[in-house]
């Protein structure tokens, strides 16, 4: 086992992870930033996330990953209070250790970009908007996410974690849309098999 040194240059990073196995690499934002992939990265086509409420709430369900051209499909159903609309985005940390979802950590920000709508100009890689549950309390997710991996060398999100929050994003608010407090929280791990069901 490979014991990494607490500080890292780029040169050194890059052939830590060359002795670990991993033959790719890119740089971004003129090299301060290395960005790298193993090949085994390539063969992960499928997470999911199982949804847990936080402490006081009730918010269940499934979330599943699917690899597709140029970005992830995110599927799935959420149980929350009838007609009701949340905050869905992807956060930095997958860490389910406080009971209130915050050592998830802050929205997933790769890029440092400020925080904004899934289609706007700038936005977090993790903002997907907003999920709207039916009478019956429902959220059906089907979203299609453009520059997301699941474990690529492009903002991959395996490992991190989904978070439900109580309010709606309002999309524009600083740093994370005024979604308050968490409801749900969810580790994204790699998927036993592919989802056996998709919205059509």
């Amino acid at each position: 086992m490979l014991n990494a040194p607490k500080t890292l240059t780029i040169l050194s990073v890059a052939a830590f992870f060359a002795a670990a196995g991993c033959t790719q690499q890119t740089h971004h934002d003129a090299g301060e930033q290395v960005k790298m992939c193993c090949p085994m990265c390539e063969t992960i086509t499928d997470a999911v996330a199982v949804i847990s409420p936080t402490k006081g709430n009730t918010c269940a369900g499934t979330m599943h990953f699917t690899k597709e051209t140029g970005g992830v499909h995110i599927f799935g159903q959420i149980q929350l209070s009838p007609n009701s609309v949340h905050a869905l985005h992807v956060h930095e940390f997958g860490d389910l250790s406080s009971d209130d979802g915050s050592a998830a950590g802050g929205h997933y920000n790769p890029e440092g970009h400020h925080h904004g709508g899934p289609t706007a100009a700038d936005h977090h890689a993790g903002d997907l908007g907003n999920i709207t549950a039916d009478a019956s309390g429902v959220a059906q997710i089907d979203l299609h996410v453009p520059g997301l991996s699941i474990c690529g060398m492009k903002d991959p999100i395996l490992g991190r974690s989904v978070v439900i929050h109580a309010k709606i994003d309002d999309l524009t608010s600083q740093p994370a849309g005024n979604a308050g407090v968490r409801i749900g929280v969810g580790v994204i791990g790699i998927a036993k098999s592919p989802a056996t069901t998709q919205p059509k």
